[in-house]
């Protein structure tokens, strides 16, 4: 985490196009911001864990929150940062027809949160971060349509927990090595020094999930990065620990909302030069 707890400042609405592996250094805002991959696959973490947006998931970050960035491919970041003027009432944002509800779509712990993103969101992200010039009446309208789109969207089971107890993190260490590895919570627990049961009841305590979705989220996000890489989605099953292509495709498309192939030939398909860099 940084030294200060000085804020970075940035533009309001940014586009950065990030190399493969390049990574993003912690930081925070004092400003609620919205991060959208409109192509390649971006990893969002905090100390309490990682957020992974392909191209039609983006990631709210409350402000405050402090986050750093990884891409995984060639990756087109869009950036947009919503001021308490805009969000109106900092408790809340009023729904249409309902009442004020907190735009921490994280809850309460004010952690990122990844939701989907619509054609029209998409749009939205989309010219408010590309070239142009508008008003400053004509952006705040943009800005309200793209806050009202994004009560709307549903939030994703794309995030990973890290864990703090010192016996979960020698469980999630060993399979972060090898998100493939097939040993059960009690052989696990050898290593650790804790019973299964033990580690069962802090998964669920801490981390607000079972064993096997924690699991089963690591691998999906090993996947994601896999795929983006190229691998074959054979390939990726196997080495992310599925004992068939099949369960993997079911698993992949619950939690990202496409299949793995769907995924990938997104990823293959020609950026325009001004997100490679050519003649930049």
């Amino acid at each position: 985490m940084p030294e200060s707890r000085q804020p970075r400042r940035v533009a309001p609405a940014t586009r950065r196009r990030l190399q493969t592996g390049e990574r993003i250094t912690t930081h925070f805002h004092d400003q609620a911001q919205l991060i959208y991959p409109a192509h390649g696959l971006l990893g969002v973490t905090t100390e309490r864990g990682t957020w992974m947006a392909p191209p039609h998931r983006a990631v709210w970050v409350p402000a405050g929150a402090e986050h750093e960035h990884q891409a995984y491919g060639l990756t087109d970041m869009r950036a947009l940062l919503f001021p308490a003027s805009v969000l109106g009432d900092p408790r809340g944002l009023e729904r249409p027809g309902g009442p004020a509800e907190p735009l921490v779509l994280g809850g309460p712990r004010a952690e990122p949160t990844v939701i989907a993103v619509s054609g029209l969101l998409r749009e939205l992200i989309m010219t408010l971060t590309g070239a142009g010039t508008r008003t400053a009446a004509a952006r705040r309208r943009l800005e309200r349509v793209t806050l009202d789109q994004l009560l709307e969207s549903s939030e994703q089971p794309l995030h990973l927990p890290e864990p703090a107890d010192k016996r979960l993190r020698a469980v999630t260490g060993r399979l972060r090595e090898d998100p493939g590895n097939p040993a059960t919570l009690a052989e696990l627990g050898r290593h650790a020094g804790a019973s299964a049961r033990t580690l069962s009841r802090l998964f669920a305590s801490e981390l607000a999930m079972s064993f096997h979705r924690w699991r089963t989220q690591l691998r999906i996000h090993h996947s994601l990065v896999l795929l983006a890489e190229g691998t074959s989605v054979t390939d990726t099953a196997f080495v992310c620990g599925w004992s068939n292509p099949s369960s993997f495709i079911d698993a992949f498309s619950r939690a990202v909302g496409q299949t793995p192939g769907r995924y990938q030939a997104a990823l293959r398909r020609e950026l325009p030069a001004s997100v490679r860099g050519d003649g930049a």
